[in-house]
């Protein structure tokens, strides 16, 4: 299935883009993916996750076509 990535805030610079279209397999939670995107590199303890613009958990299952949104809490003052 075919779904679009975009990551925000000190997350975008941790994976050096702002988005990416991914070809990934069916049944994926939205955990699976980011822990396969970032096998590799150092990210935030905590994570927020968007899933066509509303928030999920991070066993939210992805469907074709979805746009996922990775970014950190934010906080304001």
């Amino acid at each position: 299935m075919k779904i679009y990535v975009k990551y925000f805030a000190s997350v975008r610079d941790i994976m050096g883009k702002g988005s990416e279209d991914l070809k990934v397999e069916a049944s994926l939670s939205a955990n699976e993916l980011w822990e396969s995107l970032t096998v590799d590199k150092k990210t935030p303890v905590r994570i927020l996750i968007a899933v066509n613009h509303e928030y999920v958990n991070k066993n939210f299952k992805l469907k074709d076509g979805d746009e996922i949104a990775f970014f950190p809490p934010v906080t304001g003052g």
